[in-house]
């Protein structure tokens, strides 16, 4: 009897070893199943946070040429509040214009580096961009038919920041007031 009870806990034993490897089988599946979704989720969180990453890059040097804009607007409103061109050069526009007070001033708008620089009665006013743009060409024009003047404006801008090099252009014809 004592011996039927050793081949009954030893077959006991048996199955209780069968089982545990088939557990341990399944448990090796479990584990390179949670790794493989664990690098699938990884890989397409990684790709969302480039992705986000780069349109905000975007969004940022789209902000930066939007300056172009104001830079234009400022000259454009300089240029229809003048009575008549001084000088203009394919750089320079300097325009006889007057202040709040009726007084003559002369309006200077020069390509000095990078930089469009603002200059009223040869006075530096400041840059009219920042130093995040690059302003890599102004052309002035002047138009002169019978009926008055105008002036032409061709800006070319880029991005310190992009590193594709991508320029902005910004073209503009403005009537002077004066002989509007």
């Amino acid at each position: 009897m004592t011996h039927s009870i050793k081949t009954q806990g030893h077959g006991e034993q048996s199955r209780t070893m069968i089982k545990n490897k088939k557990k341990n089988g399944y448990a090796l599946l479990e584990l390179i199943f949670y790794i493989s979704l664990f690098v699938i989720l990884s890989t397409v969180v990684i790709n969302a946070m480039f992705t986000m990453a780069k349109s905000f890059k975007e969004t940022a040097l789209q902000a930066e040429w939007m300056q172009g804009g104001t830079i234009m607007e400022r000259i454009s409103r300089e240029i229809r509040q003048a009575y008549d061109i001084n000088s203009i050069s394919p750089s320079d526009l300097k325009l006889n214009t007057k202040d709040i007070y009726g007084s003559n001033k002369i309006v200077e708008f020069l390509l000095s580096s990078s930089n469009v620089q603002l200059l009223e009665n040869n006075i530096f006013i400041g840059n009219l961009n920042t130093p995040k743009i690059v302003v890599t060409g102004i052309t002035f024009t002047q138009i002169t038919t019978a009926k008055g003047k105008a002036v032409k404006i061709i800006l070319t801008i880029k991005s310190a920041n992009d590193t594709l090099g991508r320029t902005q252009d910004f073209y503009d014809t403005i009537v002077l007031r004066g002989d509007y």
